[in-house]
């Protein structure tokens, strides 16, 4: 006796990427175009032919990013095709890869290899979401309304935004709890004023009046993360108030970069004080092995 549950058959493929999202389409009655469209294989389409996908979340794409990507298109070619589903007009309507297509009009390219697919609105939509939360680029607040979009207009739970994004269910929530912020501080964190751990940081102060007073001050002195949390505790709990955060001091590159390759060779604790090319170099040991091992080095063994 066959003991297996029956199929769920309104359980959405979790996990498994964009593919998983396809095959749910029924196909249409089977001709030339429609084999075409559901054969899985890149053709090259017209680049003038292809409209905008109308259910794009993405707020933001740099115009440098675009160009380094149109002049790679100009020497090596598209390497991945684009999503497109065929439209009733004759023309084909985008539904994944706006960059690639955006750059290849940059680049004046006549065609683009494109797969076609057909998809309900639904389903553009969904894969729209979730090919733009696997990039890693996209800034909080554009994931933050994915997830909302998805938790809304598939009424998915957490968990599941997670399961199909490949993201930590903690992860999912962090990013949601940011659109309880003001409107004009998520709009420092799309710009990047305020990073995403400054906005976690902040959210303890949504109710709060203090709330934006704090945020101008984490832009205007450059604070930390860990110094944001500070300044929050100290408004939330004035009785035990700490000493007031300072700037992080700047410290040059090459600077840095020397502390960390003396680190590297002697194995010890590095600090380097410099002042316009004048300061001094501080090495810690903890024992006296430590200390043997660093005058050899230094001095060479006799």
């Amino acid at each position: 006796m066959n003991t297996a549950a029956a199929p769920d058959t309104k359980r959405r493929a979790l996990g498994k990427g964009l593919d998983s999202l396809l095959p749910r389409v029924q196909p249409p009655t089977p001709t030339a175009s429609s084999h075409e469209a559901d054969s899985g294989k890149p053709r090259e389409i017209a680049v003038e032919l292809i409209d905008r996908n109308p259910f794009q979340t993405r707020s933001q794409v740099h115009e440098s990013e675009l160009a380094e990507l149109a002049a790679s298109i100009i020497a090596n070619g598209v390497v991945q095709p684009i999503l497109v589903r065929p439209q009733p007009n004759g023309r084909f309507q985008l539904i994944a890869g706006e960059r690639r297509w955006r750059a290849s009009l940059l680049a004046k390219k006549a065609t683009i290899p494109a797969i076609l697919r057909q998809v309900s609105d639904e389903q553009a939509l969904e894969i729209t979401i979730v090919e733009n939360l696997q990039r890693e680029d996209l800034n909080p607040m554009d994931q933050a309304r994915a997830f909302e979009r998805l938790a809304t207009e598939f009424h998915m739970t957490q968990e599941q935004i997670a399961t199909r994004t490949g993201k930590d269910r903690v992860s999912v929530a962090n990013f949601m709890r940011l659109l309880k912020l003001p409107v004009n501080l998520q709009a420092q964190v799309e710009s990047g004023q305020l990073s995403f751990g400054h906005a976690r940081a902040l959210l303890a102060l949504r109710d709060h009046p203090e709330l934006e007073k704090v945020a101008g001050r984490v832009v205007s002195l450059s604070l930390s993360v860990r110094q944001t949390e500070s300044m929050v505790q100290n408004v939330l709990n004035p009785e035990q108030k700490t000493k007031e955060p300072k700037p992080e001091p700047v410290v040059d590159p090459n600077v840095r970069e020397v502390k960390d390759r003396l680190q590297r060779a002697l194995g010890l604790k590095v600090s380097i004080e410099d002042r316009n090319g004048r300061g001094k170099v501080i090495i810690e040991y903890s024992k006296l092995e430590e200390f043997d091992t660093l005058l050899e080095q230094l001095a060479g063994k006799n």
